[in-house]
């Protein structure tokens, strides 16, 4: 243990002490990260050399330069916590400033001297730096004139840049510990915000969490109003009690309104400082207003305050601003939901007149032609879905046969299915090959691209006074060609229509005889499970459409379905199903 020096202590004593104490100090930055523990060591190394009264190490704001207390011994609560010393102010700012040790013998002749107790007679500041910045200050007074020495100056000034190095590392370790802790909580919070679907119970749960990061007196949610003029109090707390505002604030008046009108946060140390506050609360000293935006929009603000001067830091500041993001979210998730709710039975007969009207869009007959027998069947896996199928009469005694299947299920699936009818129907008068038609439509989306929508499509031609079939396809399952008693896979395959501008599609021609079969599929039919989680799967399909020697087109989309109905029994149906199965006739419109 290193007693204290007294001031009578020669040079040689002083000398004596500086091995140990500077093991002492070593000791302190290495074994150590914390900071208010650095911060009572650092003390307690001093008091070691000089038996002080009253003790204080300031650290510095970059930002506003001006010292704040961190650590303090002998001074009033109210004054350590809300004294600012600026940078050049007093002996502790000039010790900042000059980077420098300053003693004085007695304050009441130095008229640089900042009364903070009135009984100090003398005082030693010493600059912390680290890697040539300031970052601090050591204060030391008592009420002793001349109690310090310049032995004591030069020793504290051996060791103040180890101590400085040691609160430095302290003090990053602190903050990087503090950010990750908050991050991990922010994060924890949007994960919940987004579950919170009722308005108000979200915004409660909001300030709830918020007071978690910080400790704020009053709290209130104001929203945007439709005609985007003005805030409204939606939710407010004043010292966790609920509390009813009416008042509305106008766009850009205020704080607040500052805050939404420019969308950037407002913080502000004083509000009886800064000409844009409005009085509202008697109590409040500072504040922190944060717009909420959501897509580039401002849809409200978030005000914190507090009875406190300078409560809220940059550190807030930025933690509200990085919350305000995922509540301005979990806000619009809220209205649009409620919103939908509101909607819901409106809705819901809008479905079942969709349904049926998408129905009546679906051919009412099959096409009358002499060496050809159509069957086609669509079950939605919803109450409307994305399958199509058409079929389209061409000069020649050509028709058009149509099957597609849109990404995703339900209205969006059945609008744009309605769109690729549409398109499909819009080229139809020019009469393109399948290759040509598919092209075609892929450029038509291509155009009017909306993401995450793609449609799959087989075009098929049928010629039916020469019995041939042309087939491309855009990404449904490959169809299935029966013939000779045995099936045989078309292997047509290509990307579906709507993603890339230069897709190519391969064509392929059948010459077909009396009692083949061609077999149209979507993803749907082959997608089916069982409560196993077994697919229905392709193999299925052959099996059946391999059997179907002497069966009509009708008969076999009946199989089909009914295959698939059995295999998938107690499961709800997950995608759309369509089939269409074409048979040839002979010439006399027997079928062989």
């Amino acid at each position: 243990m290193i007693r204290a020096v007294d001031v009578t202590t020669d040079q040689p004593e002083i000398q004596s002490a500086i091995e140990p104490l500077l093991l002492e100090v070593a000791d302190v930055v290495n074994t150590t990260l914390d900071l208010d523990t650095t911060l009572r060591r650092v003390a307690e190394l001093v008091r070691k050399v000089i038996d002080y009264e009253i003790f204080a190490i300031l650290l510095l704001n970059e930002k506003t330069q001006d010292l704040r207390f961190r650590f303090q011994v002998g001074y009033p609560k109210e004054v350590a916590d809300r004294m600012r010393i600026k940078v050049g102010d007093g002996v502790t700012g000039l010790a900042a400033q000059r980077r420098e040790a300053i003693l004085v013998g007695d304050v009441s002749e130095d008229t640089r001297y900042i009364s903070a107790i009135s009984e100090v007679r003398s005082e030693l500041a010493l600059p912390l730096i680290v890697k040539n910045r300031v970052i601090g200050v050591i204060d030391i007074e008592s009420v002793q004139p001349n109690h310090f020495t310049e032995e004591h100056k030069h020793l504290l000034t051996l060791i103040a840049s180890r101590m400085a190095v040691g609160i430095e590392n302290a003090r990053l370790y602190t903050r990087t510990t503090r950010q990750a802790r908050i991050l991990l909580l922010l994060n924890e919070i949007a994960r919940e915000l987004t579950s919170i679907l009722n308005l108000d119970q979200l915004l409660k749960r909001i300030a709830e969490l918020l007071s978690r990061l910080i400790d704020y007196q009053m709290f209130s949610i104001l929203l945007l109003d439709a005609s985007g003029e003005k805030l409204q109090h939606r939710f407010s707390l004043r010292f966790q009690e609920n509390i009813q505002l009416k008042h509305d604030v106008p766009l850009g008046k205020g704080i607040v309104g500052h805050a939404a009108q420019h969308k950037h946060t407002v913080l502000v140390p004083d509000v009886s400082k800064d000409p844009r506050y409005v009085l509202a609360n008697p109590e409040t000293r500072s504040e922190l207003a944060v717009p909420l935006i959501y897509k580039d929009k401002v849809i409200g603000v978030l005000d914190l305050e507090h009875t406190r001067r300078g409560f809220f830091t940059d550190d807030h500041k930025r933690t509200v601003t990085t919350l305000a993001a995922q509540v301005a979210i979990a806000i619009e998730n809220a209205r649009l939901y409620e919103e939908i709710a509101r909607q819901e039975k409106r809705l819901e007969r809008d479905l079942e007149l969709a349904r049926e009207l998408q129905f009546r869009l679906l051919p009412q007959s099959q096409p009358k032609l002499p060496h050809l027998e159509l069957a086609a069947r669509f079950t939605p896996a919803r109450a409307i879905g994305g399958d199509l199928y058409d079929f389209v009469s061409y000069s020649l005694s050509r028709t058009a046969l149509i099957i597609g299947d849109v990404s995703g299920k339900g209205a969006p699936a059945a609008i744009y299915a309605a769109l690729v009818s549409g398109i499909l129907r819009s080229h139809a008068p020019i009469e393109p090959g399948p290759a040509e038609m598919l092209r075609a439509v892929n450029f038509s989306l291509g155009e009017r691209r909306i993401d995450g929508q793609f449609v799959s499509i087989i075009y098929a031609v049928w010629d039916d006074e020469n019995r041939t079939l042309q087939v491309a396809n855009s990404g449904l399952p490959r169809p299935i060609y029966w013939h000779d008693d045995k099936i045989e896979i078309i292997e047509a395959t290509g990307l579906p229509l709507g993603l890339f501008d230069d897709a190519e599609y391969d064509e392929f021609t059948f010459d077909a005889n009396p009692g083949d079969k061609f077999v149209f599929f979507s993803d749907g039919i082959l997608d089916a499970r069982n409560e196993a989680g077994d697919l229905f799967g392709r193999s299925r399909v052959e099996e059946i459409v391999a059997k179907s020697d002497g069966v009509s087109a009708e008969q076999l989309v009946d199989s089909l379905f009914k295959a698939v109905a059995e295999h998938a029994a107690g499961v709800e149906t997950f995608d759309d199903q369509t089939v269409v199965v074409i048979k040839v006739r002979d010439g006399s419109g027997n079928i062989q």
